[in-house]
């Protein structure tokens, strides 16, 4: 089969193009490169440059190669960022996401696998998050997110259209230095800032209701979240009309404190952190259970926490020529036991 992957040339994109292309499944990118980069797309694979938005350019992209399959991850994705500029994010994600389904529909294309997030969760009250889990999203974003699974899976019942729809939790890592994140929005980048600047790293609140009072999440690498990709992609064409919505996490929650303990140990920068107020509507703890993903696509996460931190470090060290490892890293040292809190 031949794969659109929209948001290709993106940190997590690259990844998702990556394994497709490992697996044996071709690939094209479609990228407006507003934050993708071209060079991360291999230079066998195809790339064209646009908008979800522009149904002209969409509808020949599918013709032309021809497309077989969708992978849709183009969105803006700040949280912050979305309740700021809550009608960019409204027509970049879901009109975007309308335009991408309407030329899909029309084209014919049997499946679509649609980038979802665990911030339509919102802040649920619950020791291990499952897809049933109601939907209370807190952010524009959030609820961009949902509303396009929404209009995923009513393009799928009304056309046929196989569709599975993704709910990531946390990202981190990377597959090769080149393929690094390189945006300071989540936490592991943000820790690694602080720390090469020789500054403190900051801890949004130490007295939320868990064991060491800061936030907990699950944390999923990216390679792993890639290689569940490929899993839906070929669950969809092996069951046409079917209707997927999964939870892509490692079922296991570590804590705001517990990482940059970790992240020090890998780079060797120790800087004790510094406590600040709360974020409103930061939730205290936000774990996956991944056991559907594991019954419907034969898929688990196969990395850790310390191989998150370590990949991730490579490819900070790799993109900011001034940082360096501080004094206590040794490469490839194994900095001990990640303590995780009990899912």
């Amino acid at each position: 089969m031949t794969w659109l992957i929209t948001g290709g040339a993106g940190y997590i994109g690259a990844h998702v193009v990556r394994a497709m292309t490992s697996a044996g499944e071709r690939a094209v990118v479609y990228d407006d490169l507003s934050t993708g980069l071209a060079e991360r797309v291999p230079d066998d694979v195809p790339l064209v440059v646009g908008s979800t938005l522009d149904a002209g350019l969409v509808r020949r992209t599918l013709a032309a190669h021809p497309v077989t399959g969708v992978v849709h991850l183009a969105a803006k994705k700040q949280v912050g960022e979305s309740v700021a500029q809550p009608l960019r994010y409204y027509r970049e994600n879901v009109e975007g996401l309308r335009v991408l389904l309407e030329a899909v529909t029309a084209a014919r294309v049997p499946a679509f696998v649609f980038s979802s997030s665990a911030a339509v969760y919102g802040m649920p009250d619950v020791e291990l998050v499952t897809e049933d889990t109601p939907c209370a999203p807190m952010s524009p974003y959030g609820e961009t997110k949902l509303a396009g699974e929404w209009l995923v899976r009513a393009t799928g019942r009304a056309s046929g259209l196989a569709t599975a729809c993704l709910r990531y939790f946390n990202v981190a890592g990377a597959a090769a230095p080149e393929l690094a994140d390189v945006g300071v929005f989540n936490l592991v980048p943000m820790v690694f800032e602080r720390l090469t600047a020789d500054a403190a790293p900051r801890i949004f609140g130490d007295d939320h209701p868990t064991p060491d009072g800061t936030c907990v999440r699950d944390y999923i690498h990216v390679v792993d979240l890639a290689e569940a990709h490929v899993a839906a992609a070929r669950a969809l064409t092996a069951a046409p009309g079917r209707d997927l919505t999964l939870n892509i996490g490692r079922g296991e929650g570590v804590s705001v404190r517990e990482m940059t303990d970790r992240i020090a140990a890998v780079t060797g920068h120790h800087r004790a952190p510094t406590v600040t107020a709360r974020r409103p509507g930061d939730p205290a703890r936000v774990v996956a259970s991944a056991d559907r993903a594991a019954a419907e696509l034969g898929w688990q996460a196969r990395h850790d926490v310390d191989d998150m931190i370590r990949s991730a470090w490579e490819g900070w060290l790799r993109t900011r020529p001034g940082a360096h490892p501080g004094p206590a890293a040794r490469p490839g040292a194994d900095p001990g036991p990640a303590r995780l809190t009990a899912p």
